[in-house]
């Protein structure tokens, strides 16, 4: 009975919190615009400067801009409507010339702009006299805009549609498109679905653990300085004070553990604040996989912590399930706006990855990135099952999940399995922020935008189940995706939670779920 009320209730503030959530963001963008960046054709890194760009509204020209030191360029228009872009080819360098695309002929395109759209334009250039095919083809997942926030159109969205030709390759081609999306929640889900198998709680801050790891790897891959090392050693010392907890609380007495563990974190705060005084002049870049590892353990640190520091002591005073629901509520709103003080609103990607050969599968057109996407997350889902089925942390895992209570007179220790618990879910939702800012784009809102997806897939595959996870995020991208086939993209969300709705009413506990006896 207590599930089951307990999915009704997450239904019922998933809708109230979430959905608010885009026009929020649009208001804060201030608005319409046309945005893009110019890259150099032979450095993917460096932009183009002093490329114009003008925007006429029929035949009246409303606003121009010329490309800056990056190549980024932005036009703020006086409201939706379709509009024209022009590219002032006398401003192209010599040495290059404006690629032509599907959309792209003689350097000019038409874009339809909605209302409160930051609508990002991909021009990409060509060497001189180069007669290379058109490299900026759309991924899959790119046709609906940027998943569930739908603000604009994915940066290679404007280059050549995913969804042309025949029905039948529509079909399959947004197959592939919503498996690579279901993939994406299925892994930021799991720790979600976990989490409340442990404790019987929902932890609505998930979806802004899945913006931390995207932002984390931006910060490391892009060149860590100033704010990158100061973070890294906040968080070694949380680690610290964490694993001091873990592997010393039955050996140290209760004072000496307290010491211990202050003393970690205050060397973790000293040693921030002198590589922040030191700045750039400790600066360092890593690839992007490195820095994807190293958020994925910044996340678990930051999720152990939530854990050890926040969760624990409210359960050790016996907080009731609603109230604590409220504090995850405020938790997530404190976290989403520490990150935007942090890194700021700007919309990035990595850097390396925005414009890519595609890759032909038959009727199937994905860039690299996207396939690196679908086999990552296909063997982390293989190593989590097999985590969870054949290692003892796992099986100790799946019986707290089962029943707290007879896992603890078992001999269980169910305070560190459930530290364990939290830490594999920040690390996930870090790993699938990195996913998904790779597919779509990075921004301070990105997680909070696909938490009501999330939950949709752990309600369908069934609440507390790490399976049902990866089954219901799966089965959320296909409906998503698909349902573009008939329904406007901006219903993506809609049609997520009609799936949710129709489950609760048929199957309350999910698919993977078991039904409990009531009364």
């Amino acid at each position: 009975m207590r599930t089951r009320l307990v999915t009704v209730l997450l239904a019922l503030i998933t809708a109230i919190l979430v959905i608010p959530g885009p026009a929020a963001t649009a208001d804060e963008q201030g608005g319409e615009a046309l945005q893009g960046q110019i890259r150099n054709p032979d450095d993917r890194d460096q932009g183009v400067e002093g490329i114009m760009i003008q925007v006429f509204d029929g035949a009246d020209e409303i606003g121009a801009a010329e490309t800056d030191s990056d190549g980024n360029w932005a036009v703020e228009l006086p409201g939706p409507g379709t509009y024209r872009v022009v590219v002032d080819q006398e401003s192209v360098p010599a040495e290059f010339s404006v690629r032509e695309t599907a959309i792209l002929v003689d350097g000019e395109t038409e874009v339809e702009v909605e209302a409160n759209d930051q609508r990002p334009l991909i021009i990409a250039l060509e060497s001189a006299g180069g007669g290379d095919e058109p490299s900026g083809a759309q991924s899959p997942s790119d046709t609906d805009s940027e998943g569930p926030g739908d603000d604009a159109a994915a940066e290679e969205g404007d280059v050549a549609p995913a969804t042309g030709g025949s029905f039948g390759n529509r079909v399959i081609q947004l197959t592939a498109a919503g498996l690579l999306f279901g993939l994406v929640i299925a892994i930021s889900a799991i720790g979600l679905s976990l989490i409340f198998g442990s404790t019987k709680m929902i932890n609505f801050a998930h979806g802004d653990m899945v913006t931390f790891g995207a932002m984390v790897a931006l910060v490391f891959s892009s060149g860590a300085a100033g704010l990158g090392n100061s973070l890294l050693a906040i968080f070694a010392g949380l680690g610290g004070a964490v694993l001091i907890g873990a592997f010393l609380e039955t050996r140290l007495t209760r004072t000496v553990l307290i010491v211990a563990q202050w003393s970690s974190i205050f060397a973790g705060i000293v040693l921030a604040t002198v590589l922040g005084v030191l700045g750039d002049s400790v600066g360092w870049e890593v690839p992007l996989w490195i820095a994807a590892g190293i958020a994925v353990v910044m996340g678990a640190v930051l999720g152990a912590s939530m854990e050890r520091y926040i969760w624990r002591p409210l359960r050790r005073r016996h907080v009731a399930l609603i109230q604590m629901f409220i504090v995850s509520i405020g938790l997530a709103l404190i976290l989403r706006h520490v990150i935007l003080v942090l890194f700021g609103a700007d919309r990035s990607r990595y850097a390396g990855f925005q414009i890519q050969e595609v890759v032909r599968l038959g009727p199937i057109s994905m860039p690299p990135r996207d396939l690196v996407i679908m086999g990552v997350s296909v063997v982390v889902l293989v190593l989590v099952a097999c985590l969870l089925q054949f290692t003892r942390i796992g099986k100790a895992m799946r019986a707290v999940s089962d029943n707290r209570d007879l896992a603890e007179s078992s001999g269980i220790d169910v305070d560190r399995v459930t530290l364990y618990v939290w830490g594999l879910g920040g690390g996930l939702a870090a790993l699938g922020g990195v996913l998904y800012g790779l597919n779509q784009v990075v921004q301070y809102e990105m997680g909070f935008r696909l938490l009501l997806l999330m939950f949709a897939a752990v309600i369908l595959g069934g609440l507390g189940t790490a399976y049902g996870a990866m089954v219901g995020g799966i089965a959320v991208g296909l409906v998503a995706m698909l349902s573009t086939l008939w329904f406007p993209s901006q219903l993506m969300q809609a049609w997520a939670l009609a799936l949710m709705i129709l489950m609760l009413l048929v199957r309350p506990q999910g698919l993977l779920g078991r039904a409990e006896r009531v009364g």
